[in-house]
């Protein structure tokens, strides 16, 4: 059997301080490698353009997270990759993971995992962070809303490194650009019925005091931005309101790693 092609990308706004020590590390795991420039002005794009072998996709302007997110998708796809994982250029992810988050989307017994989601409240590490309490509430309430309105169960809603299975991204229609593509994303998931597992990761924050942008850097009002779309997706979604539950609600498998 031929081995998965495996591509990793990495969205990227003003990320230049980071960028290269990211990257060689990601190199060590995986050899394809796709960052999404999304419009840098501080010096990002020269980085990428300079280094051999990298796949790059460039925004002529800022367009938001989920707009590389959607780069992303749509690269995968075109070069007709196997597995895609998605990892932030912030040093807030593990690249020695990579490999381990790919092979959990085919090596399941029965079959192809559509999306394994990291998870930071999944299992405990030695050294992990104490997150932000404004983030880690919301993240805990956005939880609760995708079990009560859609039955999915997670313990990580907006958890960046993921792996995709590609064959099933053409299901999903990233148009969400901002910071809540992740709501717009499950409701999505949901609809489609795709498969998804939660994988353990550390839980690192290097710097807590990371902007969203503008007004999102309050949290009611980032946590408002986030129901708004929400609720848009749904309505698209399930316009005559969610099926009625017939069973317990829907489990993520979690993948338990030693």
């Amino acid at each position: 059997m031929t081995a998965p092609r495996i591509l990793t990308a990495l969205p990227v706004y003003n990320e230049a301080r980071h960028l290269r020590p990211v990257l060689n590390e990601v190199a060590r795991h995986c050899r394809e490698i796709l960052v999404v420039n999304d419009g840098s002005t501080d010096g990002t794009a020269e980085i990428v353009d300079s280094i051999p072998g990298l796949r790059v996709v460039h925004h002529p302007v800022n367009r938001g997270y989920g707009a590389g997110i959607r780069s992303a998708f749509d690269y995968a796809q075109e070069h007709r990759f196997d597995a895609l994982v998605t990892i932030d250029c912030d040093g807030q992810h593990q690249p020695s993971l990579i490999p381990a988050l790919a092979s959990a989307v085919f090596d399941d017994p029965a079959g192809p995992v559509d999306i394994v989601s990291g998870s930071r409240y999944l299992q405990a590490f030695a050294g992990d962070s104490a997150p932000p309490e404004a983030r880690r509430r919301i993240n805990v309430r956005i939880n609760a809303l995708l079990k009560e309105r859609l039955a999915l169960e997670l313990t990580d809603s907006f958890c960046g490194f993921k792996a995709y299975r590609v064959a099933s991204l053409s299901q999903l229609d990233v148009t969400e650009f901002g910071y809540a593509q992740p709501l717009q994303f499950w409701v999505q998931v949901v609809a489609r019925k795709l498969r998804v597992r939660e994988f353990p990761v550390p839980l690192i924050y290097l710097d807590e005091e990371r902007s969203f942008g503008g007004s999102l850097d309050d949290a009611n009002r980032r946590y408002a931005y986030y129901l708004e779309v929400f609720d848009r997706e749904f309505e698209r979604w399930f316009p005559e309101g969610f099926p009625a539950r017939t069973s317990e609600p829907i489990a993520t498998e979690g993948v338990r790693r030693v």
